[in-house]
């Protein structure tokens, strides 16, 4: 359990924010998903440790208890112990507008209500906060006095981390929606980002920039090596990317397909490319 709280008197009106780490079956470097009570919201509980349910209950003797449970999107990796913590809890299960069917199928429960991007979430005074494009029901949270935005945090599940990238996959990831995302998360000038995977971002402005440019430059790479003849997704895959793809073709697969789909709709490639998707189910 690693409480995320710098500590400092002079910033004792932040959000009371607890990020604990789950070990989950997931693909993302470490093997843990960040599970986070942030004021009165729970975010992700990915599944059920001891070391979270000690953090619930320590939660729950303050005076900012579990009031309720969100995700930050429906993948397996997120979402394993809703059912377990609405149960202990009693806490409101929120799941995004639009997309209550997703939540169910994915968690095992029905959510109590639905929060619209900008909305409070439940009785909390924790903020959605519209981030698509890693998935199409993706939210962040956000935490702290929207009038002071550098002292605000906003948890952002899979729109970032610390360090490497994160996977925008065919068919169902939307690039031009996560570049978006990113776009707007950078200019809102949060204090820091508490992602889903490894450890707090204290500087939200530059890694989403960095985030954004590693997207362009790889678009960059699949339009040479299109332009240089490529006639299938396999070609551009080998053509895009220099490193040993060992374990991990599969996902650079559909990352190239991600950005072909973005290409095509932007007229960028030729719409052929469509029939070239659909072919490996990228539709």
């Amino acid at each position: 359990m690693a409480p995320d709280d710098p500590g400092d008197a002079e910033r004792s009106r932040d959000p009371a924010v607890t990020r604990v780490e789950v070990p989950v079956d997931t693909r993302a470097p470490g093997g843990t998903t960040n599970a986070y009570l942030l004021d009165g919201l729970l975010v992700d509980p990915a599944a059920r440790t001891d070391a979270l349910d000690a953090a619930v209950a320590a939660r729950g003797s303050g005076d900012r208890g579990v009031e309720a449970i969100a995700v930050t999107h429906a993948h397996p990796d997120h979402v394993g112990a809703v059912a377990d913590y609405a149960a202990a809890t009693g806490a409101t299960v929120v799941a995004r507008e639009g997309h209550a069917d997703r939540f169910a199928a994915a968690t095992g429960t029905e959510p109590d209500e639905t929060v619209a991007p900008g909305e409070r979430v439940a009785d909390t005074a924790v903020r959605a906060v519209d981030t698509p494009g890693h998935a199409p029901d993706h939210l962040a949270f956000a935490a702290g006095d929207p009038d002071a935005p550098g002292r605000a945090v906003l948890c952002c599940g899979d729109l970032a981390v610390a360090e490497g990238s994160v996977a925008v996959v065919a068919p169902e990831g939307d690039l031009s929606a996560y570049l978006a995302s990113l776009e707007r998360v950078r200019d809102a000038g949060y204090g820091r980002l508490l992602p889903g995977h490894g450890p707090p971002i204290g500087d939200p402005l530059a890694t989403c920039q960095r985030l954004i440019d590693h997207r362009l430059a790889r678009e960059r790479d699949v339009i040479a090596v299109i332009d240089r003849g490529a006639a299938d997704l396999d070609a551009v895959v080998d053509g895009a990317y220099e490193k040993d793809l060992s374990g991990v073709r599969d996902l650079a697969l559909a990352t190239v397909a991600a950005h072909v789909e973005k290409l095509v709709a932007e007229g960028r490639v030729d719409g052929a490319w469509r029939a070239r998707l659909a072919d490996r189910g990228f539709d």
